[in-house]
């Protein structure tokens, strides 16, 4: 069997083991296991059925991850993105009119242009050509919005009329768990015990019972079926094929999904040498999205809490991707794992991903400006693809009024221009 895994994913020259592949790859798992309760919810928003986009979930992150293990050998996690499925329902289908039968098709197309993308040279050129300063600015501004979804859902950051965000009470529940799951995960990181987040977030969901949060009463009918998903499998709609309005759709989901992938990719790749192997599965995926009946998938953010507890190859996204299938029957026991409990694991993965800010030249403005928008604007906007690309926007400009457009190469020029496309194009 060691063999057989050896052969498939080199542990040896990644410097890892079976076991710490299969912990990160269940770590990965339990911070990203809500995608499947979580995502139908959105979508039904947009018409689909709830129980069949539940399925297409499962299915979709199952054959993402898969992709990522045998063709990518890369560890990081493929599900149907928060900020995707969002885009999906209020500006495919609500703002732009869609469909979501059409809608599906956009996804469609857009993954086979993303796909285009991904198997030409232009992949490799651009994630070449785009500046280090901002690699780095992905990588902490994606840990500032993983750090920021920790503490929102973990009840320690809340809504104020007034200023818009404040500090959670500290007699509720919800926070007390976090702060206790925090103090007991903490040391165990620092430790570095195996299999520290899986612990937590085990040890998480007890102390929530104590603070009543959890009820184990309440676990549900642990049967399935696939009765009823075959509503939005080849669903697709291409009627709207000839209108402005679907081409608009294709055009700037496609910005999105390209350059979203890329700079969590290129952000959170342990090895970047398998950058474009794990750019073109993460391609691929989002046509199958499309055929299956969900939004498009991405390159999950959580993925971090795998590669922070260890995780270097495809066996930690096999091992999470094998976990999707039993999951369809276990629906009801992950309801009962608190956002409180994951909480915590999220909260120090972006501690860990914002060292990459002390890689950024500080010192120099125009480097700084664009890095820092990026940075700030990913979690204030609650969008990767926003902070992205007000940062990659900024720094053309920052250099040209500067009389510095020379270090500015003419990638960075069409990346700027595609993303103020994608701005116009979701007000019109």
């Amino acid at each position: 069997m060691s063999k057989n895994l050896q052969k498939l994913f080199p542990l040896h020259g990644e410097q890892t083991n079976t076991r710490t592949e299969v912990i990160a790859g269940l770590t990965s798992f339990m911070t990203v296991a809500y995608i499947i309760v979580v995502n139908g919810a959105i979508l039904r928003s947009a018409g689909m059925p709830y129980e069949a986009v539940t399925i297409a979930t499962v299915i979709c992150s199952f054959l993402g991850c898969m992709l990522m293990a045998l063709w990518a050998n890369s560890p990081l996690i493929i599900v149907p993105g928060m900020g995707d499925n969002a885009f999906f329902v209020y500006t495919l289908v609500l703002s732009l009119g869609l469909t979501w039968q059409q809608a599906l098709a956009a996804v469609f197309l857009a993954g086979i242009v993303f796909t285009i993308t991904s198997i030409s040279k232009g992949a490799v050129y651009l994630s070449t050509a785009i500046p280090k300063s901002m690699i780095n600015a992905i990588t902490a501004g994606i840990g500032l919005f993983i750090a920021f979804l920790g503490f929102k859902n973990g009840g320690l950051i809340v809504a104020s009329k007034g200023t818009f965000v404040q500090l959670g009470s500290l007699s509720d529940p919800n926070v007390l768990t976090t702060l206790v799951t925090l103090c007991i995960l903490l040391p165990l990181f620092l430790r570095n015990v195996k299999g520290n987040f899986l612990i937590g977030i085990i040890a998480g969901t007890l102390i929530g019972s104590l603070f009543g949060i959890v009820d184990f009463s309440n676990l549900g009918d642990f049967s399935f079926s696939f009765n009823g998903y075959e509503q939005v499998f080849f669903a697709f709609d291409f009627s709207q094929i000839s209108t402005v309005n679907f081409w608009i759709a294709v055009f700037s989901l496609s910005m999105v999904i390209i350059f979203e992938n890329m700079g969590a990719q290129l952000g959170m790749l342990p090895n970047k040498d398998k950058f474009r192997k794990s750019f073109q599965g993460i391609a691929v995926s989002v046509i199958g999205a499309g055929v299956f009946g969900c939004s498009p998938t991405t390159t999950a953010a959580e993925s971090a809490t795998g590669i922070a507890a260890g995780g270097r190859t495809g066996l930690t996204s096999f091992t999470t991707g094998l976990l999707f299938i039993p999951a369809l029957f276990l629906i009801p026991l992950f309801k009962v794992i608190p956002n409180a409990a994951i909480a915590p694991v999220l909260i120090i993965v972006g501690c860990l991903m914002i060292q990459s800010l002390k890689e950024i030249p500080l010192d120099d403005f125009t480097e700084a400006f664009p890095a820092y928008l990026m940075m700030t604007m990913m979690p204030l906007t609650f969008s990767i693809a926003n902070g992205l690309a007000f940062g990659f926007i900024a720094y053309p400009l920052v250099k040209l009024v500067t009389g510095r457009r020379k270090e500015v190469s003419v990638t960075i020029y069409i990346i700027a221009t595609l993303f103020l496309l994608y701005f116009i194009s979701s007000v019109i």
